[in-house]
């Protein structure tokens, strides 16, 4: 089994920056609509759940044929209509998302002091295996704290998440624990910008607490589809940091208390208007046997 590749970055709400980006918006919609039931979604209920939080029908139709390039949705034909379903690896990707919201937790309170360690060296040369590396360590929670040396808190098992990268005996991998003059905290602040993730929290904070919700929102499953995508951001960029070397006030808890009083306010209303509008199709059901 391959470790899936992370979805793209974008900048978020979360940020305080701009509102999501439509391809971020779809991952999160089709997460939320679609993971685990094997059925596709038409382009015109796609397109009719979009305008409520104002992507209009061009960017949503381009967003739809960019991700089937990119191998993260499938089209298929049904008469008339064009219809959308997940790929096994943006499966995966989504699937491991879910864990990661309602599983982990913004909060790391069980770290047993170990680490595990991973370096490499690769030709100047090899640049895109080397941004593919970087991005698979730095999803699975990663940190660098020197040249080519990088480090994550806890044992985590490095063999599956770079076995497709043909790498081979230029990676190494070791657990451990950190010993004197080293000091977990310090580790910690050199190898992850924990104000940045600060921040991010600190901005979905101001942006889903006290007062209305994002004006660009029009109904309960415009506001989900919005909290998601910013929830998500936020997670993916969190390698999970133990409590007890974060800063005092550290704000993840509080976020993620008011992202879970939010998503279980939108989740009734947002479901009944996503059975009106949505057009579902199982394409199991044009399979020989199916």
């Amino acid at each position: 089994m391959t470790h899936p590749e992370p979805a793209p970055r974008p900048e978020t709400a979360a940020d305080g920056g701009a509102p999501p980006r439509p391809q971020s918006l779809m991952l999160s919609f089709f997460g939320i609509h679609v993971l685990g039931t094997d059925t596709a979604l038409s382009s015109a209920s796609v397109i009719d759940a979009f305008a409520r939080v104002e992507v209009g029908e061009d960017a949503v139709r381009s967003t739809l044929t960019r991700m089937v390039g990119r191998g993260l949705l499938e089209r298929h034909r049904r008469g008339r209509r064009t219809y959308f379903s997940l790929t096994d690896r943006a499966a995966a990707v989504l699937a491991d998302g879910e864990r990661r919201i309602w599983r982990t937790g913004a909060v790391n309170r069980a770290w047993d002091g170990s680490w595990t360690l991973v370096g490499f060296s690769l030709p100047e040369s090899w640049r895109r295996e080397r941004h593919d590396l970087r991005s698979r360590l730095v999803w699975a929670g990663f940190g660098p704290i020197q040249s080519g040396l990088w480090a994550a808190p806890g044992r985590i098992d490095v063999a599956p998440l770079v076995a497709d990268l043909g790498l081979g005996d230029r990676i190494r991998a070791f657990h451990g624990e950190a010993a004197a003059p080293t000091e977990a905290g310090r580790l910690l602040r050199t190898a992850f910008d924990t104000d940045a993730i600060a921040a991010g929290y600190r901005a979905f904070l101001a942006r889903w607490g006290d007062g209305p919700a994002p004006a660009e929102a029009r109904d309960d499953l415009g506001r989900q589809l919005l909290l998601h995508t910013d929830w998500l951001d936020l997670v993916r960029r969190d390698p999970h940091l133990p409590a007890e070397h974060l800063p005092e006030e550290w704000p993840a808890e509080r976020a993620e208390g008011l992202f879970r009083e939010l998503a279980a306010r939108y989740e009734p209303e947002a479901t009944r208007i996503a059975g009106e509008i949505l057009d579902r199709w199982q394409p199991a059901e044009e399979r020989p046997g199916g």
